[in-house]
């Protein structure tokens, strides 16, 4: 599976990767992401929807004091492989593009049918 990894997606799949196994609230991750909410909870909602990432509300608190439930999110296994394979690609990209050679893998081209 393949994901277009635009500059947003990276920094929070980088996120997610600092712990893969931790729960991440939406808050949290627009925080440690540095994205307003109506770039992040479309994108989480993608990750949902491809299957790499789950959610899940926290049950209610008695001492939440007010604050309403938080859905908290995690990268499926298959998330954190795709993000992993996703991160270390555009590392390599990034590394050839300034070494002025050559990608060595072929990259599907958007719009274009193999």
């Amino acid at each position: 599976m393949r994901v277009k990894l635009t500059n947003a997606l990276e920094r929070v799949l980088r996120v997610f990767l600092e712990d893969p196994s931790a729960d991440r609230y939406g808050y949290d991750l627009m925080k440690a992401a540095k994205l307003p909410s109506g770039t992040l909870y479309p994108m989480l909602a993608r990750l949902q929807g491809e299957g790499l990432a789950t959610s899940a509300w926290e049950p209610a608190r008695a001492d939440a004091g007010g604050r309403p439930p938080r859905r908290f999110y995690r990268l499926t296994g298959e998330g954190v492989r795709v993000a992993r394979l996703e991160l270390a690609q555009a590392a390599l990209d990034s590394a050839n593009s300034t070494s002025g050679r050559r990608p060595t893998t072929s990259r599907p081209v958007p719009g274009r049918a193999r």
